[in-house]
């Protein structure tokens, strides 16, 4: 039986990236690493377990990050008395506005000592309206997630692992964040 001419001229090099190509395809959607480094991400090489973070939400009732299984996570440490963190605050509202819903999260978690009184006034100040108050007012999270300061974001994957993180202010509404994050939405689907 002969080859095809295209197929004859094919070289084993070739063949293999063709194999590859398609595996790497039926393997599912991949973050572009390159993208998450040029937002400042820094990405793991595999995921990383989390500590249990607690916290409550705004009616004061305790929560842990295991509510957010199943979802794509986007944890940001705040403070209300942190100015970069208070500049940050609308793209993350803006960005829970456009990629929020039962794949993805945004949850800001403040660490401010004085509590939900604190937050809710910020959240009203500053008119943030569609994310979630969560306050850990005993710091703890800093300690737990190892933060050197904030605002400190991690990314967590649909298990409750930690992807990557970044450390400092974001422009969370940009087209490329929206972009890369979709990605990664995109590539959890498939667990």
């Amino acid at each position: 039986m002969s080859l095809p001419a295209p197929l004859r001229r094919l070289t084993l090099a070739g063949l293999l990236v063709l194999i590859l190509s398609a595996c790497s395809e039926a393997a599912g959607p991949r973050v572009d690493a390159h993208a998450a480094t040029e937002l400042g991400f820094s990405l793991w090489d595999e995921p990383r377990s989390v500590p249990e973070v607690n916290f409550v939400d705004a009616h004061g009732e305790a929560l842990s990050l295991e509510a957010f299984q199943g979802q794509v996570v986007l944890l940001n440490l705040w403070a209300t008395w942190c100015q970069p963190c208070r500049k940050e605050m609308p793209t993350l509202d803006r960005l829970q506005g456009q990629l929020g819903g039962p794949q993805f999260q945004v949850v800001a978690l403040s660490i401010d000592k004085d509590g939900l009184a604190a937050v809710r006034e910020f959240y009203t100040d500053i008119d943030v309206r569609r994310l979630d108050l969560y306050v850990d007012d005993t710091g703890e999270a800093i300690t737990e997630l190892n933060a050197p300061g904030i605002p400190i974001t991690l990314l967590l994957d649909r298990n409750g692992e930690e992807l990557g993180r970044k450390l400092g202010i974001a422009e969370w509404d940009s087209q490329a964040m929206q972009g890369f994050l979709q990605q990664v939405i995109n590539a959890g689907q498939g667990r």
